[in-house]
């Protein structure tokens, strides 16, 4: 079993971070698995999930550029997929101008596909700059763990949903 190599306070945070289950999945989990207070379950949680969101958009953007200089084929795709995402979805943000927003309430929506990870990886695509894509996520985790909360404590959300 997990808990015989890591604390359950480490496997919460784990489990926060990876991009599968994220929030959604850490916190259930920790309250009725483990049976850690809601306070104590969040901030491990969200801490989890928020700690690899800085060095994944750094390290996406700056390897993306990297493997375009490296590859022509891949410098054709990546050019095709940022210019066509852009472009088609230039009109919905007002030029940029509600962009983080709209990755704040991507993130923050607790449903499958959406969270930190794929945050990180819209940010990117669609060119949102470092600070406020890292706000914009690190925020939209927090809200995203307040209503995991309240659906794990209203019975809606259960553990046995993310049990391997």
């Amino acid at each position: 079993m997990l808990t015989d190599f890591f604390s359950k306070e480490i496997i919460v945070f784990l489990l926060g971070a990876a991009p599968v289950s994220e929030v959604r999945g850490a916190i259930p989990v920790g309250m009725l698995v483990f049976g850690f207070p809601v306070l104590k379950t969040y901030i491990l949680a969200t801490l989890g999930n928020i700690t690899p969101v800085i060095p994944l958009l750094l390290f996406l953007d700056r390897f993306s550029k990297y493997l375009m200089k490296k590859s022509l084929l891949l410098n054709n795709f990546f050019n095709w997929l940022f210019e066509r995402t852009r472009v088609k979805h230039s009109g919905h943000f007002d030029k940029w101008k509600y962009a983080p927003l709209a990755l704040f309430i991507f993130v923050a929506i607790p449903v499958p596909l959406t969270g930190a990870w794929s945050g990180v990886i819209a940010a990117i695509i669609f060119g949102i700059p470092f600070f406020e894509a890292a706000v914009s996520i690190s925020l939209g985790v927090a809200v995203a763990g307040v209503l995991v909360v309240l659906l794990t404590s209203l019975g809606i959300l259960t553990a046995s949903q993310f049990m391997l």
